[in-house]
């Protein structure tokens, strides 16, 4: 299979990078599927543990109307909270949808009993146990 260098965009910086002949037969043999997404540079960063670059979105807070900046792309349809309203939402028990439907508080389980152990000699033999007056039969 013939292989030629090809030029793929980083996902991080941007900028161009080669995808070597050698690197595509490299990706080949190893049954790789995906081409690489991250130049040499942001891969050594990576491999280092640089710091991530996360994305900010700038939004307004569904509950106070407060602009604020959040770690993901808001989805159409669900609330975006600041950090304080965050809190306070998380802080505060779920609410019961309908009151009426809410199961009645079951009763208090009956207290476990604990006795007191026995040993094993305190206990009498009865007819047809293994404690029985029959002798165990050696194995041999």
């Amino acid at each position: 299979m013939e292989f030629t260098d090809r030029i793929l965009k980083c996902n991080d910086c941007g900028a161009d990078f080669v995808f070597t002949a050698g690197e595509q037969l490299f990706f080949y043999d190893k049954q790789f599927k995906n081409d690489p997404k991250h130049c040499k540079q942001c891969k050594a960063k990576r491999v280092r543990g640089g710091p991530r670059v996360r994305s900010e979105t700038r939004t307004t807070c569904s509950e106070c109307n407060a602009e604020t900046t959040v770690p993901f792309k808001p989805t159409q349809g669900r609330p975006v909270l600041c950090r304080s309203c965050f809190q306070k939402q998380v802080a505060k028990p779920a609410p019961i949808a309908d009151p009426e439907a809410a199961p009645e508080s079951a009763p208090a389980p009956e207290p476990i009993l604990v006795m007191e152990s026995s040993s094993v000699t305190d206990i009498e033999p009865d007819e047809g146990s293994l404690l029985g007056p029959e002798p165990i039969p050696e194995l041999g």
